[in-house]
Protein backbone atom coordinates (compact mmCIF):
# COMPACT_ATOMS: atom_id res chain seq x y z
CA UNK A 1 0.00 0.00 0.00
CA UNK A 2 2.79 2.63 1.28
CA UNK A 3 4.14 1.61 -2.54
CA UNK A 4 1.60 2.38 -4.48
CA UNK A 5 0.62 5.55 -2.49
CA UNK A 6 4.55 6.65 -3.22
CA UNK A 7 3.90 5.94 -6.91
CA UNK A 8 0.56 8.00 -6.79
CA UNK A 9 2.09 10.91 -5.58
CA UNK A 10 4.99 10.53 -7.81
CA UNK A 11 3.00 10.74 -10.91
CA UNK A 12 0.96 13.74 -9.66
CA UNK A 13 3.87 16.09 -8.62
CA UNK A 14 5.93 15.42 -11.20
CA UNK A 15 3.22 16.12 -13.71
CA UNK A 16 2.72 19.38 -11.94
CA UNK A 17 5.99 20.35 -11.47
CA UNK A 18 7.34 19.47 -14.77
CA UNK A 19 6.93 20.76 -18.68
CA UNK A 20 7.37 18.80 -21.57
CA UNK A 21 7.30 18.00 -25.54
CA UNK A 22 8.19 16.02 -28.53
CA UNK A 23 7.12 14.20 -31.68
CA UNK A 24 8.49 11.38 -34.08
CA UNK A 25 9.34 11.27 -37.27
CA UNK A 26 6.10 8.54 -37.41
CA UNK A 27 3.99 10.49 -35.07
CA UNK A 28 0.24 9.93 -36.09
CA UNK A 29 -0.73 12.97 -34.51
CA UNK A 30 0.46 16.50 -36.66
CA UNK A 31 2.70 18.61 -34.22
CA UNK A 32 0.67 22.13 -32.55
CA UNK A 33 0.94 24.92 -35.54
CA UNK A 34 1.18 27.51 -32.76
CA UNK A 35 0.57 30.70 -34.66
CA UNK A 36 0.81 32.69 -31.76
CA UNK A 37 4.71 32.49 -32.31
CA UNK A 38 5.03 34.88 -34.98
CA UNK A 39 8.52 34.96 -36.22
CA UNK A 40 9.12 38.32 -35.26
CA UNK A 41 8.14 37.83 -31.93
CA UNK A 42 10.66 34.31 -31.16
CA UNK A 43 12.52 34.55 -28.42
CA UNK A 44 15.33 31.79 -26.60
CA UNK A 45 15.40 28.24 -28.51
CA UNK A 46 12.28 29.11 -31.00
CA UNK A 47 14.44 32.34 -32.07
CA UNK A 48 17.58 30.33 -32.33
CA UNK A 49 15.55 27.28 -34.58
CA UNK A 50 14.27 30.09 -36.73
CA UNK A 51 18.07 31.66 -37.46
CA UNK A 52 19.98 28.36 -37.65
CA UNK A 53 17.44 26.36 -38.80
CA UNK A 54 18.56 23.32 -36.94
CA UNK A 55 18.12 21.61 -33.54
CA UNK A 56 21.22 20.50 -31.42
CA UNK A 57 19.84 17.19 -30.08
CA UNK A 58 22.56 15.74 -27.22
CA UNK A 59 22.49 11.75 -27.51
CA UNK A 60 23.59 8.65 -25.45
CA UNK A 61 25.74 5.83 -27.04
CA UNK A 62 24.80 3.46 -25.12
CA UNK A 63 21.75 3.91 -23.10
CA UNK A 64 19.40 0.66 -24.12
CA UNK A 65 16.60 1.54 -25.43
CA UNK A 66 16.42 5.06 -24.81
CA UNK A 67 19.17 6.14 -26.77
CA UNK A 68 21.90 4.99 -28.19
CA UNK A 69 23.72 3.96 -31.63
CA UNK A 70 22.79 1.59 -34.27
CA UNK A 71 24.98 -0.89 -36.33
CA UNK A 72 25.54 2.32 -38.64
CA UNK A 73 26.63 4.40 -35.64
CA UNK A 74 23.25 6.63 -36.03
CA UNK A 75 20.97 7.85 -33.06
CA UNK A 76 17.99 5.80 -31.95
CA UNK A 77 15.56 4.92 -29.52
CA UNK A 78 12.62 5.89 -27.45
CA UNK A 79 13.76 8.77 -26.22
CA UNK A 80 15.36 9.97 -30.01
CA UNK A 81 11.69 9.43 -31.14
CA UNK A 82 10.20 11.44 -28.62
CA UNK A 83 12.92 14.20 -29.42
CA UNK A 84 12.33 13.79 -32.74
CA UNK A 85 8.69 14.66 -32.51
CA UNK A 86 9.67 17.95 -30.76
CA UNK A 87 11.64 18.97 -33.40
CA UNK A 88 9.16 18.39 -36.05
CA UNK A 89 6.70 20.69 -33.24
CA UNK A 90 9.04 23.32 -32.73
CA UNK A 91 9.43 23.52 -36.70
CA UNK A 92 6.10 23.76 -37.22
CA UNK A 93 5.99 26.72 -34.15
CA UNK A 94 8.74 28.51 -36.44
CA UNK A 95 7.34 27.72 -39.78
CA UNK A 96 11.00 26.06 -41.14
CA UNK A 97 12.16 22.61 -41.56
CA UNK A 98 14.58 21.55 -39.40
CA UNK A 99 18.01 19.84 -39.48
CA UNK A 100 18.94 17.90 -36.21
CA UNK A 101 22.39 18.45 -35.51
CA UNK A 102 23.43 15.35 -33.21
CA UNK A 103 25.97 16.14 -30.26
CA UNK A 104 27.13 13.24 -28.21
CA UNK A 105 27.09 13.76 -23.97
CA UNK A 106 27.99 11.29 -21.45
CA UNK A 107 25.74 11.34 -18.11
CA UNK A 108 29.07 14.32 -16.25
CA UNK A 109 28.59 16.68 -19.50
CA UNK A 110 25.01 16.21 -20.45
CA UNK A 111 23.72 19.16 -17.94
CA UNK A 112 26.48 21.32 -18.60
CA UNK A 113 25.82 20.78 -22.54
CA UNK A 114 22.26 22.22 -22.32
CA UNK A 115 23.02 25.07 -19.97
CA UNK A 116 25.84 26.63 -22.11
CA UNK A 117 23.84 26.25 -25.78
CA UNK A 118 25.90 23.22 -27.03
CA UNK A 119 22.84 21.20 -27.21
CA UNK A 120 18.94 22.58 -27.13
CA UNK A 121 17.35 19.02 -26.01
CA UNK A 122 19.63 16.46 -23.84
CA UNK A 123 17.22 13.73 -25.04
CA UNK A 124 18.78 9.82 -23.25
CA UNK A 125 17.79 8.23 -19.73
CA UNK A 126 17.93 11.21 -17.68
CA UNK A 127 16.33 11.75 -14.03
CA UNK A 128 14.31 14.43 -13.37
CA UNK A 129 14.57 15.58 -9.52
CA UNK A 130 14.62 18.63 -7.77
CA UNK A 131 18.53 19.69 -7.73
CA UNK A 132 18.72 19.64 -11.48
CA UNK A 133 15.42 21.49 -12.08
CA UNK A 134 17.68 24.13 -10.05
CA UNK A 135 20.11 23.99 -13.84
CA UNK A 136 17.52 23.07 -16.13
CA UNK A 137 14.02 22.32 -17.20
CA UNK A 138 12.81 19.27 -17.97
CA UNK A 139 9.69 17.39 -20.18
CA UNK A 140 7.03 15.89 -18.42
CA UNK A 141 7.67 12.13 -17.58
CA UNK A 142 8.14 9.56 -20.23
CA UNK A 143 9.27 6.66 -18.07
CA UNK A 144 10.19 5.71 -14.24
CA UNK A 145 13.00 3.69 -13.59
CA UNK A 146 14.93 2.62 -10.28
CA UNK A 147 18.30 1.79 -9.30
CA UNK A 148 19.25 -1.91 -9.42
CA UNK A 149 22.53 -4.33 -9.29
CA UNK A 150 23.80 -6.69 -12.45
CA UNK A 151 26.05 -9.45 -11.50
CA UNK A 152 26.97 -12.41 -13.38
CA UNK A 153 24.75 -15.23 -12.81
CA UNK A 154 25.86 -17.72 -10.38
CA UNK A 155 27.41 -14.66 -7.87
CA UNK A 156 26.40 -14.74 -4.16
CA UNK A 157 25.54 -11.29 -4.49
CA UNK A 158 21.49 -11.27 -3.62
CA UNK A 159 21.07 -7.79 -2.20
CA UNK A 160 22.87 -4.59 -1.38
CA UNK A 161 24.23 -5.84 1.55
CA UNK A 162 25.87 -8.46 -0.42
CA UNK A 163 27.91 -5.69 -1.78
CA UNK A 164 29.89 -5.02 1.28
CA UNK A 165 33.36 -4.98 0.74
CA UNK A 166 32.67 -5.94 -2.80
CA UNK A 167 34.22 -3.57 -6.13
CA UNK A 168 31.18 -2.09 -7.46
CA UNK A 169 30.83 -0.02 -10.71
CA UNK A 170 28.74 2.80 -11.31
CA UNK A 171 28.65 5.48 -14.20
CA UNK A 172 29.48 9.25 -12.62
CA UNK A 173 27.17 11.76 -12.71
CA UNK A 174 24.43 9.64 -12.44
CA UNK A 175 21.78 9.73 -9.44
CA UNK A 176 22.78 6.01 -8.68
CA UNK A 177 26.38 7.30 -8.28
CA UNK A 178 24.58 9.33 -5.49
CA UNK A 179 22.35 6.47 -4.49
CA UNK A 180 25.23 3.89 -3.81
CA UNK A 181 27.17 6.26 -2.23
CA UNK A 182 24.39 7.33 0.09
CA UNK A 183 23.72 3.47 0.69
CA UNK A 184 27.33 3.02 1.58
CA UNK A 185 27.69 5.46 4.20
CA UNK A 186 24.21 4.47 5.91
CA UNK A 187 25.01 0.55 6.00
CA UNK A 188 28.76 1.01 6.20
CA UNK A 189 29.29 -1.55 3.60
CA UNK A 190 32.96 -0.37 2.67
CA UNK A 191 31.96 -1.12 -1.06
CA UNK A 192 34.70 0.01 -3.61
CA UNK A 193 33.22 1.76 -6.48
CA UNK A 194 34.53 1.97 -9.47
CA UNK A 195 33.33 5.62 -11.35
CA UNK A 196 33.07 4.76 -14.85
CA UNK A 197 32.72 7.27 -17.62
CA UNK A 198 29.76 5.53 -19.00
CA UNK A 199 26.90 2.19 -19.00
CA UNK A 200 28.87 0.15 -21.41
CA UNK A 201 32.04 0.47 -19.38
CA UNK A 202 30.05 -0.25 -16.31
CA UNK A 203 29.11 -3.59 -17.91
CA UNK A 204 32.35 -4.17 -19.64
CA UNK A 205 34.14 -3.95 -15.96
CA UNK A 206 31.36 -7.25 -14.77
CA UNK A 207 31.85 -8.62 -17.52
CA UNK A 208 35.84 -8.72 -17.39
CA UNK A 209 35.54 -9.95 -13.63
CA UNK A 210 37.26 -6.56 -13.14
CA UNK A 211 33.78 -5.45 -10.91
CA UNK A 212 31.35 -8.06 -8.98
CA UNK A 213 28.24 -5.60 -10.02
CA UNK A 214 27.20 -2.87 -11.80
CA UNK A 215 24.62 0.01 -10.34
CA UNK A 216 22.45 1.60 -12.73
CA UNK A 217 18.46 1.86 -13.88
CA UNK A 218 16.69 -1.49 -13.77
CA UNK A 219 15.82 -0.92 -17.40
CA UNK A 220 19.17 0.20 -18.08
CA UNK A 221 20.52 -2.95 -17.28
CA UNK A 222 17.84 -4.95 -18.80
CA UNK A 223 19.07 -3.27 -22.17
CA UNK A 224 22.25 -3.89 -22.05
CA UNK A 225 22.18 -7.38 -20.97
CA UNK A 226 19.77 -7.75 -24.37
CA UNK A 227 22.56 -5.87 -26.67
CA UNK A 228 24.92 -8.08 -25.40
CA UNK A 229 23.32 -11.30 -25.49
CA UNK A 230 25.09 -12.41 -28.60
CA UNK A 231 28.73 -11.91 -26.78
CA UNK A 232 28.19 -14.60 -24.66
CA UNK A 233 28.06 -14.37 -20.66
CA UNK A 234 25.15 -14.88 -18.54
CA UNK A 235 23.70 -12.08 -16.52
CA UNK A 236 20.72 -10.95 -13.59
CA UNK A 237 19.57 -7.85 -12.17
CA UNK A 238 19.46 -8.32 -8.29
CA UNK A 239 17.55 -6.90 -5.39
CA UNK A 240 15.14 -4.22 -4.27
CA UNK A 241 15.10 -1.00 -5.90
CA UNK A 242 17.90 1.48 -4.24
CA UNK A 243 16.54 4.45 -5.63
CA UNK A 244 12.89 5.59 -8.00
CA UNK A 245 14.07 7.88 -10.79
CA UNK A 246 11.44 9.76 -13.22
CA UNK A 247 12.79 10.36 -16.93
CA UNK A 248 12.67 13.53 -18.39
CA UNK A 249 13.90 15.45 -21.99
CA UNK A 250 16.26 18.36 -20.71
CA UNK A 251 16.23 21.86 -22.24
CA UNK A 252 17.21 25.24 -20.73
CA UNK A 253 15.59 26.95 -18.13
CA UNK A 254 13.66 30.29 -18.55
CA UNK A 255 12.68 29.55 -22.34
CA UNK A 256 8.59 30.13 -21.73
CA UNK A 257 7.91 29.60 -25.60
CA UNK A 258 10.00 26.36 -26.15
CA UNK A 259 8.27 25.24 -22.80
CA UNK A 260 4.72 25.80 -23.96
CA UNK A 261 5.48 23.69 -27.46
CA UNK A 262 6.63 21.15 -25.30
CA UNK A 263 3.55 20.93 -23.12
CA UNK A 264 1.57 20.93 -25.76
CA UNK A 265 2.98 18.24 -28.16
CA UNK A 266 3.29 15.60 -25.30
CA UNK A 267 -0.54 16.58 -24.50
CA UNK A 268 -1.45 15.41 -28.25
CA UNK A 269 1.22 12.39 -28.22
CA UNK A 270 -0.36 10.99 -24.68
CA UNK A 271 -3.64 11.94 -25.86
CA UNK A 272 -3.30 10.12 -29.84
CA UNK A 273 -1.94 7.65 -28.24
CA UNK A 274 1.98 7.85 -29.74
CA UNK A 275 3.61 7.76 -26.50
CA UNK A 276 2.27 4.26 -26.16
CA UNK A 277 2.92 3.25 -29.67
CA UNK A 278 6.82 4.07 -29.14
CA UNK A 279 6.61 2.54 -25.75
CA UNK A 280 5.88 -0.81 -27.47
CA UNK A 281 8.38 -0.46 -30.29
CA UNK A 282 10.92 -0.25 -27.94
CA UNK A 283 10.15 -2.28 -24.94
CA UNK A 284 8.23 -5.22 -26.27
CA UNK A 285 9.16 -5.34 -29.85
CA UNK A 286 12.62 -6.47 -31.29
CA UNK A 287 15.43 -4.12 -31.00
CA UNK A 288 17.80 -3.57 -34.15
CA UNK A 289 19.89 -6.54 -32.32
CA UNK A 290 17.28 -9.10 -33.03
CA UNK A 291 16.33 -8.96 -29.05
CA UNK A 292 13.27 -7.69 -27.16
CA UNK A 293 13.47 -5.91 -23.54
CA UNK A 294 9.23 -7.68 -22.98
CA UNK A 295 9.32 -4.99 -20.42
CA UNK A 296 5.33 -4.02 -20.34
CA UNK A 297 4.47 -0.58 -19.40
CA UNK A 298 3.71 -0.44 -15.35
CA UNK A 299 1.07 0.73 -14.36
CA UNK A 300 2.33 3.72 -12.85
CA UNK A 301 3.60 4.77 -16.25
CA UNK A 302 0.27 4.01 -17.51
CA UNK A 303 -1.31 6.70 -14.64
CA UNK A 304 1.03 9.17 -15.79
CA UNK A 305 0.45 9.22 -19.76
CA UNK A 306 -3.39 9.57 -18.46
CA UNK A 307 -3.45 12.51 -16.52
CA UNK A 308 -0.95 13.85 -19.06
CA UNK A 309 -3.59 13.40 -21.79
CA UNK A 310 -6.30 14.76 -20.36
CA UNK A 311 -3.77 17.96 -19.67
CA UNK A 312 -3.58 18.23 -16.30
CA UNK A 313 0.50 18.59 -16.32
CA UNK A 314 -0.57 22.40 -17.90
Amino acid sequence: MKTQRFWTALAMASLVAIASGARAEDVHTPAPDNDAYAPAALTGTLAKARDTGAIAIGYRDASVPFSYLDARKQPIGYSIELCKALVAAIGNAVHKNLNIQWVPVTPETRIDAVVDGRVDLECGSTTSNVERQKRVAFSPIFFVAGTKVMVKKGSPIRSFRDLAGKNVAVTAGTTNEKALRDLDRKFALGMHLQVVPDHAEGFARVASGQADAFATDDVLLYGLIAENAAKGGAYQVIGDYLSYDPYGIMYRKNDPQLAQVVRDTFQQLAADGEIERQYKRWFLQRLPSGKSLDMPMSAQLESIIETMAGGESQ
